[in-house]
């Protein structure tokens, strides 16, 4: 039976449930369930807390999980990244008071709080520069005004937390992170697991494309084509209308409008977008 550890809490955690639930796995029911059965598709979930995952993960305990790259990074566990998820993006960044620092080389000597120090102490190494790491556990905001550190590494989304306690980013990032699927370092992947993996492509993949339906004249079904080449090629059938046919295709969600108009340019009519909920490619 497979054995998923899924986030409990945190940023990741609605994400990480809906893509599972999405990739047709069972979803808890209650936010204090901590171990949910999944008998139809051979596995368990279990609910802990993100920065713990890697670590089970990497043990063996669990067979794969889904955590943030930076909290796996952080960890240093030995488990690896098997796919990216597409959500829960984030970037890992310097910042202090407006002015004070331009680079990371201007850290030297300095102090740096973060909750990321693994991930931290192996970037300045990388960077050869020597400063000291202050690790603390939770917010990081408030250690330069309180006197703990110089500046502070940490997650940023769109930077309004750092602003509103009167810091800035600096210097290039020091990580990207969103959702991985992890598993043990080296480990094998047997069917349940290569199941999950194909399952979360196709919910990934799902998101990213759309279905375009229409109808084009014969004459001009090559133009149509070159608009939407589809994945393998497009579906062309007869219509019952002499002289046309209609066309069906997977086309990427995005710019999917101006893909509708340069069809009905080129003389398509009754074009429908249809959502995509899973897939297999």
């Amino acid at each position: 039976m497979l054995r998923i550890a899924v986030p409990n809490k945190g940023a990741l955690t609605e994400g990480a449930q809906t893509i599972l639930a999405e990739a047709g796995y069972r979803r808890r029911k209650d936010s204090k369930e901590l171990v949910v059965v999944d008998p139809e598709n051979s596995c368990e979930l279990f609910f802990l807390r993100p920065r713990d995952i890697a670590v089970y993960v990497g043990e063996g305990t669990l067979d794969a999980g889904i955590t943030g790259r930076d909290m796996l990074y952080d960890s240093g566990a030995p488990a690896e990244e098997v796919i990216p998820l597409g959500f829960g993006r984030s970037t890992f960044r310097f910042a202090a008071p407006p002015g004070a620092f331009k680079s990371v080389h201007d850290l030297q000597g300095q102090r740096i709080a973060t909750s990321y120090a693994g991930l931290l102490g192996k970037y300045l190494a990388d960077q050869g520069v020597e400063a000291r790491v202050i690790k603390l556990d939770g917010a990081v905001e408030t250690a330069i005004r309180l006197g703990v550190a110089d500046a502070v590494a940490d997650v940023v989304e769109t930077g309004a937390t750092l602003r509103n306690v009167g810091l800035e980013v600096f210097g290039e990032p020091i990580a990207e992170s969103e959702a991985v699927l992890i598993k043990r370092a080296g480990a094998a992947e047997d069917n349940g697991f290569r199941q999950l993996i194909r399952r979360l492509q196709g919910v990934i993949v799902a998101r990213d494309y759309v279905m375009i339906d229409y109808d084009i004249r014969v004459e001009r079904i090559d133009e149509a084509i070159a608009i939407t080449p589809g994945m393998e090629g497009p579906t062309v059938s007869p219509l019952h209308r002499e002289g046309w046919v209609a066309v069906r295709a997977m086309i990427p969600r995005k710019g999917h409008q101006q893909v509708m108009d340069e069809l009905w340019e080129i003389g398509a009519r009754a074009i429908l977008i249809t959502d995509i909920y899973a897939c297999r490619l």
